[in-house]
């Protein structure tokens, strides 16, 4: 009888000493210590490597966009363009054959713009509501001895990064990025 009110009774509580005991194992366990510091610390170490790789190749882009900016902005300096009888369609084509390693073609926007003195150039900022307005893009490049400025256009696709790593500047996670080429003509 005795062995029934025992089986049938709650168990009794472990005492708090036991409780202390219990924690102070936990906390001087060191088996998975390495396991637990390496869970603890690779989420901010991938973010922080994500960032960097996505920054780098962001930088190469803009550095290969403002180059193919420049090498075709030369061929209007010499007045090639002009006395071709360039189109703007076969201008951001020249763009697009010195940047095509890492660009789309069809994503590079072209505009270039005439003036008459340094102090009078205006810079053409073509986004409308996080999106290219290609309507104010422009196409003169001008005649012997006019100031001209040439700019490119690419929306860069982004990956967001973990811990709000993010580097857009437009809608659609994109980086809008620039390439500036600003001459005066030579005379041709």
């Amino acid at each position: 009888m005795n062995s029934q009110i025992s089986s049938g009774m709650a168990r009794p509580r472990p005492r708090l000493a036991h409780v202390a005991k219990s924690i102070v194992r936990f906390v001087r366990a060191r088996q998975a210590a390495t396991a637990v510091e390496f869970g603890l610390i690779a989420a901010p170490f991938l973010a922080l490597l994500i960032a960097i790789l996505q920054t780098g190749v962001v930088l190469l882009a803009q550095q290969v966009l403002q180059t193919a900016t420049e090498q075709s902005a030369r061929l209007i300096m010499t007045g090639q363009a002009q006395t071709s009888g360039w189109s703007a369609s076969q201008f951001q084509q020249q763009v697009c054959n010195h940047a095509t390693a890492l660009f789309n073609c069809s994503g590079i926007y072209v505009t270039v713009q005439t003036f008459s003195s340094f102090s009078s150039v205006t810079m053409t900022n073509p986004v409308t509501n996080g999106q290219i307005n290609t309507s104010l893009l422009q196409y003169t490049p001008g005649g012997d001895g006019d100031i001209v400025v040439v700019q490119t256009f690419y929306q860069w696709p982004l990956v967001l990064g973990p811990l709000g790593f993010n580097l857009s500047n437009m809608s659609g996670n994109s980086l809008l990025m620039v390439g500036t080429a600003a001459f005066r003509n030579e005379p041709f």
